[in-house]
């Protein structure tokens, strides 16, 4: 076919196609037709097989992938009940949030199926003997991946569980107790997403963060052979997205054989909630769509979507069912796990996404010569970083160069949310003592939702 088609026509090369432009443009700079992404990337007007780059080491060769429900396990027997709910309905992998250490894990798993189904724990503790106890229950499962982060929780909090010394020794105790799991060690880059980072940000900074535990030699030692998490939000920028993962499997392959270790790395993706509005709430349905999109071409091993109401109402079995069916539908009748590598060859995510690595690259070389990722948390140069960027993105909102439809653009002037609200939805203020300033994830549409919600207020009095 491809002879019948093309072998009439002469190859064009890049250099032509570009005079044939800068002669349409009829004296016109050809720099005018290119476009700045906020990373800092040019984005030209065409790309070409010239372009092209060869297939990096460290990028996953399979198109499959799991989709995942999370699940809060506050109640062991509601969460039971729920996680085998999820699975009758299609969930491949479960994701749960672990409160407390005296968790019963057998009431918790006791009844779910030990094959096809992968298990994420995530304990909002620092505990070895939890490690241990969860080793044991978790015997039967082939995939468990247990999200031990202690930096990702000083980057959220401000603190330490405990001290630094003691987060530390119990952490390497953590990830030693934890042989028979497949992964021990996580690093949360949702965080930095979720602030206001940019992409190359994000990638940075978790390569920095992760490099941390590396600096250790039980760290070292205990991945070896093994599998590291990182857990990644997506955002809106489908193609620098799609990028984001490619070039995060780069980084992860590139720094892990400095350290001499052969591991590969579990992308554990979910949307953003950076983007995700109150009003004209199910809009953030399609926000969600091409973000899981985004997640399934860049690579993700596991994805979770989020409910599209998700910043204002409780758990609820509707929203949820909505959430897992958009993943179930990408998979089952859109086809999206039968292509392998779906991005190789696209010329344009293969230059992003190299552009994306080398910047990424450079800034975690100058935070290493800075002092490393815990010293630029201490002296606030990442959070200064971040609302930097937090800043920028902000005020292409309030512009409205950067469209949130029915927030900024096309509101519809008769939505009333006044009433329906059973969570929070904006950024909580607890005024404590913290050894660092926390970084603060917050979402775009906080101020003029508030500001509607409180004419909404003043029309009802």
């Amino acid at each position: 076919m491809h002879k019948l088609l093309f072998d009439e026509f002469p190859e064009v090369s890049a250099k032509m196609w570009k005079q044939k432009i800068q002669f349409d443009l009829k004296g016109a700079e050809y720099s005018t037709l290119l476009s700045k992404a906020a990373e800092g990337i040019d984005i030209r007007p065409f790309y070409h097989p010239d372009d092209a780059i060869p297939v990096h080491a460290g990028l996953k060769k399979s198109g499959s992938w799991k989709t995942g429900q999370r699940i809060y396990a506050g109640n062991e027997e509601m969460a039971a009940k729920k996680a085998i709910h999820a699975i009758d309905r299609g969930a491949e992998s479960l994701w749960f949030t672990v409160p407390s250490e005296d968790t019963d894990l057998s009431a918790l798993l006791g009844q779910l199926p030990a094959t096809g189904v992968s298990l994420h724990i995530q304990p909002l503790f620092l505990s070895p003997d939890f490690t241990r106890k969860s080793q044991e229950q978790l015997s039967g499962f082939s995939k468990v991946y247990l999200h031990n982060d202690t930096i990702g929780n000083l980057a959220r909090s401000g603190n330490w569980f405990y001290t630094f010394e003691k987060d530390r020794d119990l952490f390497l105790q953590t990830i030693g107790s934890g042989e028979k799991l497949s992964s021990v060690i996580t690093t949360d880059l949702s965080l930095y997403q979720n602030a206001g980072a940019n992409i190359v940000q994000q990638l940075a900074y978790a390569m920095a963060h992760i490099n941390e535990y590396l600096n250790l030699p039980e760290t070292t030692t205990a991945l070896d052979g093994r599998t590291v998490v990182f857990k990644t939000a997506i955002g809106s920028d489908y193609f620098f997205e799609i990028a984001k993962l490619r070039a995060l499997r780069i980084l992860w392959h590139t720094l892990s054989r400095q350290y001499g270790i052969k591991t590969e790395c579990h992308i554990l993706a979910f949307p953003t909630r950076r983007n995700k509005t109150l009003y004209d709430y199910n809009v953030n349905m399609l926000r969600t769509t091409t973000e899981c999109m985004s997640a399934i071409l860049g690579g993700a091993d596991t994805i979770c979507n989020l409910p599209y109401d998700s910043i204002y109402h409780k758990d609820n079995e509707f929203s949820e069912r909505i959430a897992r069916n958009q993943l179930l539908i990408l998979k089952n009748e859109s086809y999206f796990d039968k292509v392998s590598n779906p991005a190789d060859g696209a010329y344009y995510i293969e230059d992003i996404t190299n552009r994306i690595s080398e910047k990424a690259l450079d800034i975690f070389k100058q935070i290493e010569a800075g002092g490393g990722f815990l010293q630029q948390l201490k002296d606030h140069t990442i959070q200064k970083k971040i609302k930097e960027s937090a800043r920028t993105e902000q005020q292409l909102f309030d512009e409205g160069q950067h469209v949130l439809i029915g927030t900024n653009t096309y509101r519809n002037p008769d939505d009333r949310m006044t009433g329906a609200l059973e969570l929070f939805p904006f950024i909580k203020t607890r005024p404590r003592k913290t050894l660092i300033e926390p970084v603060t994830e917050r979402r775009l549409a906080e101020k003029t939702e508030q500001e509607r919600l409180a004419r909404e207020q003043k029309n009802n009095d």
